[in-house]
């Protein structure tokens, strides 16, 4: 059993006050608090370690190297993948999915294939593949949710045909919560010869996730989600689909050889990481999963689903309550509404109370307009928060229904 309390002390953050009130956080799906260990690697990096990395003979160099190259074994181990060079260090789940929908795009292909997303998707997952539709006269084609806000397999069934080329989905929804069956896309997927991309960034904090037993072709993962620095993110590749694969960015690093008449391209994962790296940042993210893997993910989703289930009860108490994503396997995010009351004017007074959640469309606009509505208040959860916080969130949120009646 987690010790939560202890786990709290390793969050400075969580000590202060707002507005003279305990900070609540329930943001954690937009961007989740930093351990200690996570805060101490940045400073020691940026303090006693700091060098460019690869090809440096100097200790500096060489010592970075090391540290930096480790947490791609690390981020190797935490998903399953079966070659260290199927991981490609990237900004976020955002520029994996650009980096996958740009070089994919260009090697496969054509006009009238078509891609498939679903209606619950950031727009981080949708733009990148409309951007990609229109530079090669694609079609895009859209999984629907019912009322619960799960997908409607059987219309995943219809649409998915011998011209889908990639289906790209989350693995669980920032706005509802919902667990989606990746693994029954991905096996239907392929028997069309379809790809695969799974967005995980709000998976990889709380779920156990093995790329290998899903036999996705692509997983993203997005560090300042899963307690670590933000700015830099996670590609997993299938080395098959990655070695296909044009370079996303040129410059420094990609390159085996530079000609003015011709350039060779490195090996992977380097092919992919044009540039200067984000070392730092992603040296504590190393440590964050470090975090993450001491407690056990199987830990932390248990603690997170019970605390989810907790709110659920407490928040049905409240008159004109209306979740806004009920699916049977869902994480640790609710989303509602109280009758008429605009997310906003609820968000707003809670904050007053020291409660941080978020509110309005989430990055999925799509969505709101399937649901009919202009956005929700949501309460996403972490490993640190508590029934207590709950609690003061449950009595925060009368106080601000009985303000806005």
């Amino acid at each position: 059993m987690l010790d939560i309390e202890s786990i709290r002390k390793q969050f400075p953050i969580l000590e202060q006050q707002v507005y003279g009130k305990p900070l609540v956080y329930f943001d954690n799906a937009a961007s989740s608090q930093k351990p200690l260990r996570v805060i101490n690697a940045l400073t020691k990096y940026y303090s006693e370690e700091h060098a460019n990395v690869h090809r440096g003979v100097h200790f500096l160099s060489q010592q970075a190297t090391d540290k930096f190259e480790a947490v791609r074994k690390k981020s190797q181990a935490f998903i399953n993948a079966e070659h260290d060079h199927e991981i490609i260090f990237t900004r976020g789940v955002t520029e994996s999915i650009n980096l996958v929908a740009s070089s994919f795009g260009k090697v496969f292909i054509e006009e009238g294939d078509e891609v498939l997303i679903s209606a619950m998707e950031h727009h981080s997952n949708i733009v990148p593949w409309q951007l990609m539709c229109n530079d090669w006269g694609a079609v895009l084609k859209v999984i629907p949710v019912n009322d619960e806000g799960e997908l409607i397999m059987e219309e995943f069934d219809q649409v998915l045909s011998g011209k889908t080329r990639i289906v790209a989905v989350n693995h669980v929804s920032n706005t509802l919560g919902t667990i989606n069956p990746i693994k029954e896309i991905i096996t239907k997927a392929h028997k069309v010869g379809a790809a695969v991309l799974i967005d995980g960034a709000q998976s990889g904090p709380h779920i156990k996730v093995d790329v290998q037993d899903l036999d996705c072709d692509f997983y993203c993962l997005s560090s300042h989600k899963m307690y670590g620095p933000t700015g830099i993110g996670v590609l997993y590749g299938k080395e098959e689909w990655l070695e296909q694969m044009p370079p996303y960015h040129g410059g420094g690093e990609m390159i085996e050889t530079v000609t003015f008449e011709e350039t060779t391209y490195n090996s992977l994962p380097f092919k992919f990481e044009a540039g200067t790296p984000n070392i730092a940042d992603t040296i504590a993210f190393g440590e964050a999963l470090g975090f993450i893997s001491e407690l056990g993910i199987e830990e932390i989703a248990h603690w997170e689903t019970e605390l989810h289930n907790y709110a659920v009860d407490k928040l049905m108490e409240i008159e004109g309550m209306r979740f806004v994503g009920t699916a049977r396997e869902k994480a640790g995010v609710i989303s509602f509404l109280v009758g008429d009351m605009h997310p906003y004017d609820l968000g707003t007074i809670l904050d007053q109370q020291g409660i941080a959640v978020r509110t309005g469309h989430h990055c999925t606009q799509p969505l709101m307009d399937r649901y009919k509505i202009p956005g929700t208040v949501r309460a996403s959860f972490a490993v640190y928060n508590t029934k207590a916080e709950v609690d003061a969130f449950v009595e925060g949120l009368k106080k601000a229904v009985k303000m806005l009646s």
